[in-house]
């Protein structure tokens, strides 16, 4: 499949193992894939992000998914939904990191000598690489570029797709910005 990225595409990959490989996290995660997207200048993607207002509030986002790895990964409608059910997340994380320290529920260990070896792809990584082929083949188009990646990041469920959403980058908003008029090209 990788034979069919861009350049854009691959440095967003490539991008992604890096912030792992800086110690956030094990394995590359879908919202390592948004922060490599947001580190990206002069491609589609950055200039759907730009378009649609992101330009001047990427850091706001780098916030939120911080925010969300504080959590241990739950989204704000995770939380939301807990709160519902009389389970106050933010009191978790607030009495975890009393005793453990800041971003103890993130999953990252201090003492990285436990684990050796290079990152891998994490399930939800995988499934997003996996659906910007699938967007893609239904947009016609012939190689998956850095903007595949992330349509596909805002039509998953989860943390990526929720942080987009709240700062008004929807799968409909960028399809309007890349494509014009809101719907994939006739199949």
């Amino acid at each position: 499949m990788f034979e069919r990225f861009t350049n854009d595409a691959r440095g967003v990959v490539k991008s992604a193992f890096e912030y792992v490989e800086r110690g956030d996290g094990r394995s590359v995660e879908p919202e390592h894939l948004l922060l490599a997207l947001l580190d990206r200048e002069g491609s589609r993607g950055s200039f759907a992000l730009t378009a649609l207002g992101l330009g001047e509030r990427r850091e706001s986002v780098r916030q939120a998914l911080r925010q969300a790895r504080r959590r241990a990964g739950l989204s704000q409608a995770d939380a939301d939904a807990l709160a519902g059910l009389g389970i106050d997340v933010a009191e978790i994380v607030a009495r975890v990191e009393e005793v453990h320290g800041v971003g103890a529920m993130s999953g990252d260990r201090k003492d990285k000598g436990w684990w050796s070896g290079r990152p891998s792809f994490g399930r939800g990584a995988k499934g997003v690489l996996e659906h910007s082929l699938r967007v893609a083949l239904a947009q016609r188009d012939r190689h998956i570029g850095d903007e595949h990646i992330l349509l596909a990041l805002t039509m998953r469920p989860g943390v990526p797709a929720e942080v987009l959403a709240d700062h008004g980058v929807t799968y409909e908003s960028l399809v309007r910005v890349l494509y014009g008029g809101g719907e994939a090209k006739a199949g």
